[in-house]
């Protein structure tokens, strides 16, 4: 058998990207009128009468929410399976290895099955207790994506000094400071707008708090990462890093904001543009699932998953953080082909020895991306009592904000842990 680690990561994440594109349409206002014709899912085609609740469900605003807390449910659930399964894989050697790296239209079946079966649960309280399980899980993986944006940011720094290091310094160099202000001058033109747009009614001291405690922490962490002694013991690390950190930061910020319900300190876009109040939907009316932080973040998801699907870092913090080795497998990217007798290279088993990478933690983090894509395409509107209407809620607001905060924490770790802790190893 030939196994792959990137073409097994690659797969799966096709699996959950294709998962997404299947919640993207279905959460379409054209897919809406097709999926009340689903039978039991809209009774009558406009309304449907929950067990234990009198009132009668509005399934112009529902149905779609229902669909993709489905579909996500159903991928989460895949990759938890997945997580489960591969506990303490080490080898490819180890019988389960196969299952990762093989049998994928069996795989492929057993996902479509639980994605059948999610569709006949009844609503009940599922939909809220489903609700708080995708914070949760969306809380984790947001920091999830900026130890991703750290790795990357450090693997980018440490490429474009080598090419500087081997010829036409300057014009490296001119490149990564270039990024580098571009990056700061995104995120400080960031909070001027936040502190213009998002702090001007009288129940805004929140956001004043947000936004400037945010800013003292990106200052902070740019501080440090340029102090003598973290460059000592970390000679790759640098502005570049903190700087799109800041950026990440900055938008995590405004993403909080935004899902304020009081709309007289979260302008919509569209009232921004037309300098017009923004509308309060009333109840029954239909939610607006598509905005700017929303198409933003699916892009950053597309990328953070994307990239961690073919990460080959030698950043040890971030590898300890991901429960990723990349150095104990053979050298996995180096030697994945090798020349047979006859001339004729051939791909070779990269883990016989030991796993480039945690399977276990890998699907989970998948599960997790599941339920982010779920609050991000729902834009994390929560459920109000009777169901009748989608709502934007305080508790989104805190999990983002408290999310950034824990991740600004251990990028900041991740600078000053070779320092505080010079006895260990952390080439």
């Amino acid at each position: 058998s030939t196994y792959n680690s990137t073409v097994s990561r690659l797969a799966f994440s096709f699996l959950l990207l294709l998962g997404s594109l299947v919640s993207v349409i279905m959460i379409l206002p054209g897919m809406e009128a097709q999926l009340k014709k689903i039978p039991g899912f809209c009774v009558g085609g406009t309304s449907i009468t929950i067990p234990g609740i009198e009132n009668k469900v509005n399934c112009d605003v529902i149905v779609g929410y229902k669909s993709v807390y489905r579909m996500c449910f159903a991928m989460a659930c895949f990759f938890f399976l997945f997580s489960i399964i591969m506990i303490r894989v080490r080898s490819s050697k180890d019988p389960r290895a196969s299952l990762q790296n093989g049998f994928w239209f069996f795989k492929f079946l057993i996902l479509v099955g639980i994605t059948v079966g999610a569709f006949f649960i009844p609503d009940g309280t599922f939909n809220t207790v489903w609700f708080y399980f995708g914070v949760v899980g969306s809380f984790i993986f947001i920091i999830i994506q900026l130890i991703l944006l750290v790795d990357f940011s450090h693997t980018w720094n440490q490429s474009w000094l080598e090419n500087a290091e081997e010829g036409n310094s300057k014009c490296w160099f001119a490149a990564l400071l270039s990024f580098t202000v571009l990056h700061y001058a995104l995120a400080f033109s960031a909070v001027v707008l936040f502190y213009v747009y998002y702090t001007t009614g009288d129940d805004c001291t929140e956001h004043k708090i947000f936004i400037s405690l945010n800013l003292i922490f990106c200052i902070i962490i740019s501080i440090v990462a340029i102090l003598p002694k973290v460059q000592e013991a970390q000679p790759s690390s640098g502005l570049l890093q903190a700087s799109l950190i800041s950026l990440y930061t900055m938008y995590v910020t405004w993403s909080a904001m935004t899902n304020n319900p009081n709309r007289k300190c979260n302008p919509s876009l569209l009232s921004l543009v037309n300098n017009t109040p923004s509308p309060t939907p009333a109840p029954g009316q239909e939610v607006q699932w598509w905005d700017a932080q929303g198409i933003i973040g699916l892009v950053i998801f597309f990328f953070c998953t994307l990239y961690a699907s073919i990460r080959s870092s030698n950043n040890t913090q971030v590898n300890r953080l991901m429960q990723t080795e990349e150095d104990q497998g053979l050298a996995a990217d180096d030697h994945e082909a090798a020349m047979g007798e006859d001339g004729v290279r051939r791909a070779v088993d990269n883990e016989e020895d030991a796993v480039t990478y945690s399977y276990s933690f890998f699907h989970f983090s998948l599960c997790l991306a599941s339920l982010y894509i779920m609050m991000t395409l729902t834009n994390w509107y929560q459920p109000d009592a009777d169901y009748q209407a989608m709502q934007s809620s305080m508790p989104a607001v805190w999990v983002k904000i408290s999310s950034s905060w824990i991740g600004l924490a251990l990028y900041l770790w991740t600078l000053v842990a070779p320092v505080i802790l010079s006895n260990r190893d952390f080439n």
